[in-house]
């Protein structure tokens, strides 16, 4: 309210606990607009009315079609489990994973090329797992070869080029796992508008991108940061589609 008064017309804000949510559903109550992490839910739920005739198809999405594919760059806890989850689970569900090296890329390997490759081969028999997700450890051991900086840039460029090389060969449900990775593949894929759709997990829905491109009716995908989601995520995240 001293904010409103003094004339600012945006602000952010933060919590530490759910009381500190609970206060601020009443007060953004009124505000046409806000942009937040889903914890904001949790105030926003007992102070603001839902239509639910406008509501209802809110999160319908257009049926998904077209090859599956997970681009994950993430080192988090939770995401190394579930790339751990996902490789278990290859060859009763058909997916399979490649790991992309960034000491390959210092070295001046094409791995964008070896990666699109391989997955043109696999995309066919189900979803496909390119990742550069990797223990704290070797995570530490590459950027003290590489440095900090320029080992991120160089696998966000990498993964990025995979992304786009992957919907250009037809995958049309995608998940981005990081970040740093989803703003890179977003980029590179030039998407600038989503439709969001159902929740996967807690902060995680799928969204659609309209007429994403020549001759596809549109992309399906999934941006999530590295410590959402359970630990079947990469597994059980393209259910959610099933019409």
């Amino acid at each position: 309210a001293e904010l409103k008064q003094a004339g600012v017309a945006m602000a952010v804000v933060d919590a530490l606990s759910n009381v500190d949510l609970l206060a601020l559903g009443s007060a953004l109550a009124d505000l046409p607009l806000i942009t937040a992490g889903s914890g904001v839910a949790i105030g926003l739920k007992p102070s603001r009315s839902v239509d639910a005739s406008i509501s209802k198809d809110a999160a319908k999405l257009p049926p998904a079609i077209g090859y599956k594919a997970i681009v994950s760059g993430s080192c988090s806890t939770a995401t190394n489990v579930q790339v751990a989850a996902f490789i278990a689970q290859g060859d009763v569900s058909g997916g399979a994973a490649y790991a992309v090296d960034p000491l390959q890329l210092a070295d001046g390997i094409d791995v964008v090329a070896s990666a699109l490759a391989w997955a043109k081969e696999k995309l066919q028999r189900g979803s496909v797992l390119i990742y550069a997700t990797a223990e704290p450890d070797a995570v530490r051991a590459v950027q003290a070869n590489l440095g900090v900086a320029k080992s991120g840039e160089m696998l966000e460029h990498a993964l990025a080029a995979i992304t786009k090389g992957l919907v250009d060969m037809g995958v049309q449900q995608l998940i981005v796992a990081g970040g740093e990775t989803s703003g890179a593949c977003v980029q590179a894929l030039g998407i600038t508008s989503m439709r969001i759709g159902p929740q996967i997990s807690p902060g995680v829905p799928w969204c659609y991108v309209e007429s994403f491109a020549e001759n596809l009716g549109g992309l399906h995908i999934a941006l999530k940061s590295g410590n959402f989601g359970g630990t079947d995520f990469f597994i059980s995240a393209f259910d959610v589609l099933t019409p």
